[in-house]
């Protein structure tokens, strides 16, 4: 199985923007873009292969016939394509929401979903969300959300700038500002519960719904407190840079700068999933090659015996990401 790269999955939510169209040149995305499913094998924006031997195959369907070697042998459920890849766009600020984690998500009916963030870019003065101020208990949190926007100020708000990290287990209340640009890693789920949406309303004078019942049942104060932080350089690889972003149980992503070319150890373990931050690559298997460019994301099968990555420009960055 060769490398694989998708369609893209658009929507156009109302806080959506148009960064992707001027950042990255997607002269198919939507006017007013919110997300971008880049790799997904969910069944509410499901990816299909663009192209090569397995054009039009979805992911999901990949992953049922190949199992592990697709996915790899560290998945847990080698049938089902365990993350998803995401670009958010938030011209507004998205909603104050919560996910469940493993345990939570029993309770709740969903699927558990923690996620990280990377800072793509930001305007001046944008900001994240990212848990609880300290000493803030349910009580006092429960009587914030009754009265709606009494709950940005019990969050702990986080100036942002292109380049900064995040990491959001399921449980952590949070939220997006307006004026940021995302590259979203997650568990594979759709499960979101919204505690305020900034008191929005559509052409009818109708809000989105809220779902606080599961919200509080996915909340977790008790989790620390949330911290931005950069790449934190790992090794260099000859000319080229590895730099730590996340280490989490459900992934690991790094940030490659990639000056010449980088032999990938492939062991079965894991797909690698590839997103250009600038500049462009060669992704070459013993199965075939792909070239992605800035903002291009591709996907390679866990049973890839060797693969090579090869900087198309000087100035060649990429966001590696593995279980």
């Amino acid at each position: 199985m060769p490398p694989l790269v998708f369609g893209h999955i658009y929507s156009s939510a109302p806080w959506g923007g148009g960064w992707l169209k001027t950042l990255f040149g997607r002269i198919d995305a939507p006017e007013v873009c919110s997300e971008s499913w880049e790799i997904s094998g969910h069944q509410f924006g499901m990816s299909v292969v663009a192209g090569g031997s397995f054009s039009g195959r979805t992911l999901a369907s990949l992953a049922e016939e190949y199992g592990s070697d697709l996915v790899g042998t560290k998945a847990a459920a080698p049938s089902r394509f365990p993350l998803l890849f995401k670009l958010l766009d938030a011209r507004r600020s998205l909603s104050v929401q919560v996910h469940p984690n493993a345990m939570a998500a029993a309770a709740t009916g969903g699927e558990p979903k923690t996620e990280a963030w990377v800072v793509l870019a930001a305007a001046p003065g944008a900001s994240l969300y990212a848990g609880v101020r300290r000493g803030v208990k349910e009580k006092l949190f429960r009587e914030a959300v009754a009265q709606g926007e009494a709950i940005v100020g019990l969050l702990e708000r986080h100036n942002v700038k292109a380049g900064d990290v995040l990491y959001i287990p399921g449980g952590v209340v949070h939220a997006i500002g307006a004026g940021c640009l995302i590259y979203e890693v997650q568990q594979s789920s759709n499960s979101t519960y919204r505690f305020y949406d900034w008191d929005r309303v559509d052409a009818y004078g109708r809000g989105r719904p809220l779902h606080l019942e599961q919200a509080f049942k996915a909340l977790d104060l008790a989790f620390p407190p949330v911290a931005v932080h950069r790449a934190a350089r790992e090794r260099v690889d000859g000319a080229n840079t590895w730099k730590s972003l996340v280490k989490c149980p459900s992934f690991r992503i790094h940030e490659l700068e990639l000056a010449d070319e980088v032999a990938l150890p492939m062991d079965g373990g894991s797909f690698v999933a590839v997103f250009a931050l600038e500049g462009g690559v060669k992704i070459e298997t013993d199965a075939g090659a792909v070239e992605v460019m800035r903002g291009g994301s591709a996907l390679v099968p866990a049973c890839s015996r060797t693969c090579a990555l090869r900087a198309r420009t000087s100035a060649t960055r990429l966001i590696v990401t593995t279980l």
